[in-house]
């Protein structure tokens, strides 16, 4: 079978459903992938001035949605937001709960897995280009998010939270969807040439 046929026969797919469809699949990459989170959330460099750090947090939650797709990427960071909110220190540096000020990228993470899930069953986790568009609008509406809750959370106005947590964290976003650029791509390929 060619690259292209195989191809067009797995357009539709994201990589989740190369693994054989069962329910305790689908539980394995819900749980794996809010684990996976919960991991790069350790990840974590403190930004002087502000309340948030950087992480690998939001990278492994948009690569859990482009890889899961938006129903499975939902459910995995649901598990991951709904646990931390219980007390389970994989947020950030360790933290927990709904009254840190940088829940609400949590939030967003939610709503940006299920964006990205759906371009990925469109193909966007197929090329490059399309795969850095996919990372950066995921990182847009985590930021969405994320932003305006910080300016709640902590009292700073919008520039003052803009400030604080969005402009710190343009360059990682950046070297994230490089990251992202050639790590999906890339395992598209491997799997068309299975």
């Amino acid at each position: 079978m060619s690259t292209a046929t195989v191809t067009s026969a797995r357009s539709g797919q994201v990589l989740a459903d190369l693994v054989p469809a069962s329910r305790v699949r689908d539980a394995a990459l819900v749980l794996g992938g809010a684990a996976l989170t919960g991991l790069a959330a350790q990840i974590a460099v403190p930004v002087p001035g502000s309340p948030v750090p950087v992480t690998g947090q939001t990278f492994a939650a948009l690569l859990v949605g482009t890889a899961l797709g938006a129903r499975r990427g939902f459910a995995s960071l649901a598990v991951y937001a709904l646990a931390g909110a219980a007390g389970v220190p994989w947020f950030a540096e360790g933290g927990s709960g709904t009254a840190m000020p940088s829940f609400g990228y949590v939030l967003g993470m939610l709503l940006a897995s299920v964006v990205v899930g759906a371009l990925a069953r469109r193909g966007a986790d197929r090329s490059a280009w399309r795969m850095a568009g996919t990372m950066v609008l995921g990182s847009a509406i985590i930021y969405a998010v994320g932003v305006p809750y910080l300016a709640l959370a902590t009292g700073m106005s919008a520039s003052a939270a803009i400030a604080a947590g969005l402009t710190p964290f343009l360059i990682g976003d950046a070297l994230k969807a490089a990251l992202a650029m050639g790590v999906l791509p890339t395992a598209w390929k491997f799997a068309d040439k299975r």
